[in-house]
């Protein structure tokens, strides 16, 4: 089997264009890949309490081979890192190390880490480089690519946030071997996502995932998913990358009207998966049989299908009336045609999400 690393570009205009590398036991080698496309010699790596002692150190080690020195910025771990005033600490802890605009961010995480690190890097003196190196399925199939940063306020998802394109995405597919069984399970409602929006022959190797292992090939078929839309829409402003939501409308809701650690984000995200393909069928005639692939498909890594009742549907709409994604009072919406023919909307009605909530409860 080759097990050399799969190398995928990100072509946007310059300087933004870059490269994502996916592999086996590539982090020894990471300070060499990141000298390759950047000459500064000062870091912050920002990670969580579980990441940290797993990883860090052996990517600090790395580093230091490259002639690249560290410093290490630990949040704790959880949706209630991503918050404004860790940005702060963590931009006040960068300044007290002696970091300036010559420094750069390496990202060592999940999702919210990327997330967290990357608004981190959009604002400390303006912007400095970010580095991503996503160490989970959600991490390494979406979140990490593509330049959306974020942090949550109270009142929803990543209403905060900028556009930071990384320098560079190393992928070690061996990290997530470490992954607790259901962090692992979730990443793959992103997976599930781009097959239903971008190739719905994925879902059949999906479905043949066993374990951790030998993930490669399906990780980078996903990268390169989520690095076609973002080439052709990065900004958000054609329509196209908001492909990427489905599910996500109705999915932020829930996790937020969860409360932050209720639901882990792809296990929200599975349930507006199952609410995406309701109101797909009744705008679009969603063949059922193809919305029924996706459910199996979420069943299979044990990905929630129905919501306590104790998550009410007005909870649910008032936080989606604050989502990025309404438009002078209208709702953006996802919805599919069949696999792998999406559409943005502005057709869906409160009524119609409210029974499409009904039907997963």
């Amino acid at each position: 089997m080759n097990n050399s690393p799969i190398s995928i570009r990100v072509n946007l205009s310059p300087p933004d264009n870059y490269e994502i590398i996916i592999g086996q036991n590539i982090l020894d080698n990471c300070g060499t890949k990141i000298a390759e496309h950047l000459s500064l010699q000062h870091c912050v790596i920002i990670s969580d309490s579980n990441v940290a002692p797993l990883y860090a150190k052996q990517v600090q080690q790395s580093l230091h081979s490259a002639g690249i020195k560290s410093d290490l910025v630990t949040v704790p771990a959880g949706e209630s890192s991503k918050s404004l005033s860790h940005v702060e600490e963590i931009c006040r802890e960068m300044i007290a190390a002696g970091h300036d605009r010559h420094s750069f961010v390496i990202a060592l995480g999940g999702g919210v880490i990327g997330d967290l690190a990357g608004l981190a890097a959009s604002v400390f003196y303006r912007g400095i480089p970010l580095i991503q190196i996503p160490t989970t399925i959600v991490s390494q199939v979406d979140s990490s690519i593509g330049g959306k940063t974020g942090v949550n306020a109270p009142e929803g998802k990543n209403l905060i946030g900028a556009f930071h394109q990384p320098k560079l995405v190393i992928a070690d597919t061996t990290t997530l071997q470490t992954l607790p069984e259901r962090e692992f399970n979730e990443g793959f409602a992103e997976a599930i996502k781009h097959a239903a929006i971008r190739d719905g022959d994925m879902l059949e190797e999906i479905m043949n995932v066993r374990g951790s292992s030998n993930l490669d090939s399906l990780i980078a078929k996903n990268a390169e998913i989520k690095a076609r839309v973002v080439e052709e829409d990065e900004k958000e402003l054609l329509g196209t990358r908001a492909h990427l939501n489905y599910g996500h409308t109705i999915g932020h809701a829930i996790e937020t009207a969860g409360g932050y650690g209720e639901f882990l984000h792809g296990e929200a995200i599975s349930l507006g998966l199952i609410c995406a393909n309701f109101i797909s069928s009744e705008m679009f005639d969603f063949p059922s049989e193809q919305s029924d692939r996706i459910k199996n498909a979420l069943i299979k890594f044990n990905l929630p299908v129905n919501l306590d009742k104790k998550i009410s549907t007005d909870s649910i709409l008032n936080i989606m009336r604050a989502d990025k994604k309404f438009e002078n009072g209208q709702i953006r919406f996802v919805a599919l045609h069949e696999l792998g023919r999406p559409e943005l909307t502005d057709k869906v009605t409160e009524a119609m999400i409210s029974e499409s909530i009904a039907t997963i409860r």
